[in-house]
């Protein structure tokens, strides 16, 4: 029996399996995930005073914002990662 559709068209030229989207969109969302946090851990120390040179060094706002950032770009990657595959 010879396959027709997308799907055959895809393994004809060597693509991915049907499933290999919702792979992709996972590891975007783990990979933004650790790009948030990184800065929310960057913002975080400017509000401490560790890193200087910027407007947002040693001031209170980006204490406080810097760690909630990092947390939430710690679950979005936790979260992607933890997801099962369907």
């Amino acid at each position: 029996m010879h396959a027709t559709g997308a799907h055959a068209w895809r393994r004809q030229i060597g693509m991915m399996a049907p499933g290999y989207c919702r792979g992709m969109g996972r590891v975007i969302v783990i990979v933004l995930g650790v790009v948030v946090a990184l800065f929310g851990l960057l913002f975080a120390l400017q509000g401490f005073g560790v890193v200087g040179g910027s407007p947002m060094s040693n001031t209170t706002t980006w204490s406080v914002l810097g760690p909630i950032i990092a947390l939430i770009g710690i679950a979005l990657a936790a979260g992607a990662a933890r997801r099962r595959n369907s």
